[in-house]
């Protein structure tokens, strides 16, 4: 089939020539003017089928790291702006008062655990002492219960001890996640507060994610290739001759903003050289699947009228006006629902 793929005013110029065809048969009408289009066929293919939006890049993680502890801030181990690594020290705050809290704590312990294996032996005597009729049940019992506090002095030291090495640790602050550093909040020499203060945002970048949304009437569609993997191809929004990019689709929510209509997915990107970056809109491509054998024709050749979509038809030489209905188009194609055989000549 061949399509005559005309601009607009040649669409303007065939009209006139319908409509001079059909005027007053009075007078005799002048000899059609001949205009040249540009033809083409229509054709079966096997079409993406493709739902485009505007996508927001975001990081795959955000986290704000701040002091366990207070302190004067001693050193900061990155520049800011840096990519830092998971479990990277990136603070140390002054540990001397927490060093020492923690020598205290442990000889505490030390000084307690003795006390209470004394106590222990002086139980056990007790009740050797009560069981032979050298002694009074009274005297077991007190050394049983001077036993059993010390004990639990014990364990209450035990756990100031692991309090006070947490903090000795806590003094040196390390990269929670792998990812790139944002501005700096404090400096070398500042005091920093005990949770509640930020010092820096790292941002995880690789991978990454695009947040965009579709029409709620892709859903189903949507939902039916749930089980698969479905590409996502973004590009750098505006700009036409940004590289591609591919990545998956990772989310899409569970329930229709309704508001908008519109459904919430999410897609991530491996974004190894850093392309994406949070914040900026890109172009989003979702590939749900292919669409085989689908009747299509150049984009440019569909018109529409006040009767709805159509397209001019080569028959006998004539162009002529053939309704149809558009499904949808992919890139330049239109893909054509109803109107449209191929094996016809258009």
């Amino acid at each position: 089939m061949r399509i005559p793929c005309v601009n607009q005013p040649s669409f303007v110029l065939a009209a006139t020539l319908l409509a001079g065809a059909t005027g007053c048969a009075q007078r005799q009408a002048p000899p059609p003017t001949k205009v040249p289009v540009s033809v083409a066929r229509a054709e079966r293919r096997d079409v993406p089928f493709t739902v485009t939006a505007t996508g927001t890049v975001e990081p795959a993680r955000t986290v704000e790291v701040t002091a366990q502890v207070g302190g004067l801030l001693r050193r900061v181990h990155f520049s800011e702006g840096e990519e830092v690594r998971e479990g990277q020290v990136l603070f140390e705050i002054d540990s001397r008062p927490y060093q020492a809290a923690l020598a205290q704590a442990e000889a505490n312990l030390s000084r307690d655990v003795a006390q209470h294996a004394n106590a222990a032996r002086e139980a056990e005597r007790a009740r050797t002492l009560a069981a032979g009729g050298l002694g009074t049940a009274e005297d077991a019992q007190s050394k049983q219960a001077a036993e059993d506090a010390l004990a639990a002095t014990v364990r209450a030291d035990s756990a100031a001890l692991m309090s006070s090495r947490l903090n000795y640790e806590y003094a040196t602050v390390r990269a929670p996640i792998s990812g790139r550093t944002g501005s700096l909040l404090v400096r070398e020499g500042n005091l920093v507060r005990a949770a509640g203060q930020s010092l820096v945002t790292i941002n995880q970048i690789r991978p990454i994610l695009v947040r965009f949304a579709i029409p709620a009437r892709n859903l189903n569609e949507l939902q039916r290739r749930g089980n698969e993997t479905l590409r996502v191809i973004a590009r750098q929004g505006g700009r036409d001759d940004a590289p591609l990019i591919e990545g998956v689709l990772s989310f899409f929510d569970n329930h229709v903003d309704t508001t908008t209509g519109t459904v919430l997915l999410k897609a991530r990107y491996s974004n190894t050289e850093g392309q994406l970056w949070p914040g900026e809109f890109v172009d989003v491509t979702l590939v749900l699947g292919i669409q085989n054998g689908a009747t299509v024709v150049p984009a440019q050749a569909v018109m529409t009228g006040q009767q709805g979509t159509y397209v001019f038809t080569i028959e006998g030489g004539t162009a002529k006006q053939r309704p149809i209905t558009v499904a949808r188009t992919a890139d330049s194609l239109a893909i054509i629902a109803s109107g449209s055989t191929p094996a016809r000549p258009w």
